[in-house]
């Protein structure tokens, strides 16, 4: 499972993508689906965003499943603002 952080701003991306992406390569983890989990989000800026945008793709281009585990109103609220319109990103995060 991937839980996103309470803060996924330009300040912590660095530190948080050194976490995440071994979890989606972990090679011992023969599930074909990653769960995320965004229950703490509570911020979050255009590349965090786009931080989540990118690991929907990666994970989908390494032949795996997302399910969406909960649905935070601050990245429901933050797709809308920036007029994010990406089926990828969409089919999972807005119900």
């Amino acid at each position: 499972m991937i839980k996103l952080p309470c803060d996924l701003t330009i300040a912590h991306l660095d530190e948080y993508q050194a976490k995440i992406l071994p979890l989606i390569n972990d090679s011992k983890n023969k599930s074909q689906t990653i769960t995320i989990d965004d229950s703490e989000l509570t911020r979050i800026d255009t590349l965090g965003v786009q931080f989540i945008l990118a690991v929907v793709t990666y994970i989908i281009a390494q032949g795996k499943e997302i399910k969406w585990q909960s649905s935070s109103e601050v990245l429901r609220e933050s797709i809308n603002q920036l007029g994010i319109s990406d089926a990828i990103l969409l089919q999972y995060i807005i119900d």
